[in-house]
């Protein structure tokens, strides 16, 4: 693998997802309207009609280039553990972004906010957060070691249950995150840019799946920022929370993603807390949840909202590269 690989992925991946979405905003917007949530903010009405399922520009870039690129390590035999890895990885995005397909799906059948069941949408991803984690220890061999700032820790049976918590905590909250324009993309952009930095000095699978995330991610938010002329939905949130916590399974260091998803975590953990604050108390901690509906309501705009998680992403992110 050679940096020259890497910048043609990136661009290739930058191109291809810029054209696809300049083709899907027209396309969608005759046939997937984005049903506004109607608790949400009563501002966003405006945004009703905005189409939504324009993740599926990154999705298709992204999964083709990268399975190629993966394929033809595999066949090569140089590389064939990182060829692996990058597909492992990629199959695991996809299938937590079929999920989201169908939840979108749903949405725009019902014509309004409500596709997949909690309970639904976890059964599916836990069955393919299993499957995940057994290709990997299948072909991968990874054991059940867990690198912690202090040390590699065995967790022995502990390590599947913690795993799978693991990512379907990450790829729900990234999900949670996708609420305003652009800032579930610009969050897993600055992650992207985190786990090159983590992953360049051994120019690892990680580190392409990195080049990628950031790639697509661009070009989406050409098109994704405020105001918004499409939404990624469901089918890509779920795709880039997938992504996002595959790369630290690339690179043996899973709980990488908590601190570098510290904008995830945030927002997820705010609507644990407005929930159970509201059913003990009767009181709600924030204006809204998650936090970024809070931030609004408390007067900041939407791009301000975007630039202060990708600041909270990079410093976070920065303390996990330097230790």
């Amino acid at each position: 693998m050679s940096y020259y690989a890497l910048l043609i992925i990136f661009t290739l991946i930058l191109a291809i997802t810029a054209v696809i979405e300049s083709r899907l905003v027209p396309l969608l917007s005759a046939r997937a309207r984005q049903p506004i949530y109607e608790d949400g903010p009563s501002w966003h009405i405006k945004k009703s009609g905005t189409p939504t399922m324009g993740g599926l520009a990154f999705v298709i870039s992204i999964s083709a280039v990268l399975t190629f690129y993966a394929i033809f390590l595999i066949h090569s035999r140089r590389e064939t553990e990182s060829g692996l890895n990058i597909l492992i990885t990629v199959i695991f995005a996809i299938a937590n972004s079929a999920v989201g397909v169908f939840d979108d799906i749903m949405k725009l059948y019902r014509k309004k906010n409500a596709g997949l069941t909690p309970m639904q949408k976890l059964g599916l991803q836990a069955i393919i957060s299993v499957i995940f984690l057994m290709a990997r220890q299948h072909f991968l061999s990874d054991g059940t070691m867990i690198d912690f700032l202090f040390g590699d820790v065995d967790l022995g049976i502990f390590y599947y249950p913690a795993c799978i918590f693991l990512l379907l905590g990450i790829i729900n909250c990234a999900n949670l995150t996708d609420g305003i324009d652009g800032l579930a993309t610009s969050v897993a952009i600055a992650i992207g840019v985190a786990f090159i930095l983590l992953a360049a000095p051994n120019l690892s699978a990680a580190i392409f799946i990195s080049a990628s995330l950031i790639g697509g991610a661009i070009a989406f938010l050409y098109f994704n920022s405020h105001p918004a002329r499409i939404f990624m939905g469901d089918t890509g949130s779920l795709f880039l929370g997938a992504l996002t916590v595959g790369i630290a399974f690339t690179i043996n260091k899973p709980l990488s993603i908590i601190p570098m998803g510290a904008v995830y975590v945030i927002e997820g953990i705010s609507v644990i807390l407005q929930v159970i604050s509201f059913k003990l108390t009767g009181r709600r901690i924030f204006k809204m949840a998650p936090l970024h509906h809070h931030l609004e309501k408390c007067g900041i705009d939407e791009n301000r909202i975007c630039v202060l998680a990708v600041i909270l992403t990079a410093v976070a992110s920065c303390l996990v590269i330097f230790f």
